[in-house]
């Protein structure tokens, strides 16, 4: 019997859904298998330790399914684990900085970047350090959101307080000269529409799922392993807190996706 090789996508939460969602979009014969650490999450205030150590776990969880590929879709585990990751499977690894850098260089016209992020992507410099190694000349200016992961996780993203606790998060930056703005969390654009409206309509967001599902096309192509199969994948989701909670956020956010996809909600502990 024929076992389809997944793609393995993770993340603190439900921020992941984000890749997710582009990812079968774009590439919609993957299979994916998804991993949210619902009851661990956030993980933007915990050391790099700890998130290396949670995303070892998580990625030692997921090598039982044999995926073609795995994607931190987590920007606080790229930055604290993505280098660690790849040393230690055999199969490619990729993050969401590095994607989500690139959008942001093609995109700005004024070379006057902002990043939002949790605290743990803020103060690891990772953005940084991928815009100047991109462009040297770029100048970046980065916040902190620590606010806005809780109140997607807790599924308030089109409650009546996002608004005020969007614009109380993003005061500082806000202000600034920024032409574009990354959303350095991948729970972020869940409040796309909030942030747009804080920030007005001359800062352009920059979400990484787009650049980070071609990313993934392009390496599986180049490897020969994109899936050419005709039957719908199977997609699996996994999560080690709130199910239901869990269940209803991935639910609203995959809309058609999920609809027309079949899909096992599995709920375990780490």
């Amino acid at each position: 019997m024929f076992v389809q090789q997944a793609i393995a996508i993770l993340d603190s939460g439900v921020g992941g859904l984000t890749v997710a969602k582009e990812v079968m979009r774009q590439l919609p014969r993957e299979k994916i298998i998804y991993f949210g650490d619902t009851a661990r999450a956030p993980y933007g205030p915990r050391t790099p330790e700890q998130v290396r150590l949670f995303t070892e776990q998580i990625v030692d969880y997921l090598l039982q399914y044999e995926p073609k590929m795995i994607v931190i879709a987590c920007n606080t585990a790229t930055a604290a684990a993505l280098d660690h990751i790849s040393e230690k499977v055999s199969v490619p690894v990729i993050g969401v900085i590095h994607p989500g850098a690139r959008a942001a260089i093609s995109a700005t016209k004024t070379g006057h970047i902002g990043v939002i992020g949790t605290i743990g992507t803020i103060n690891s410099g990772a953005y940084t350090l991928a815009l100047k190694q991109l462009s040297p000349y770029v100048e970046v200016e980065s916040q902190a959101c620590p606010a806005l992961v809780p109140l997607v996780e807790h599924g308030l993203f089109r409650s009546a307080e996002s608004f005020q606790v969007v614009q109380d998060s993003l005061e500082g930056i806000q202000q600034s000269t920024i032409d574009c703005l990354i959303l350095g969390c991948t729970h972020y654009p869940f409040l796309m529409d909030t942030i747009q409206q804080v920030m007005g309509p001359a800062v352009k967001l920059i979400s990484s799922a787009d650049e980070t599902a071609r990313e993934i096309s392009t390496i599986l192509y180049d490897k020969g392993k994109l899936s050419a199969g005709e039957e719908l994948p199977i997609h699996q989701f996994f999560c080690t807190g709130d199910a239901e909670m869990f269940q209803s956020i991935a639910t609203d956010w995959l809309g058609e996706q999920i609809k027309r996809t079949p899909v096992v909600w599995q709920v375990t502990k780490l």
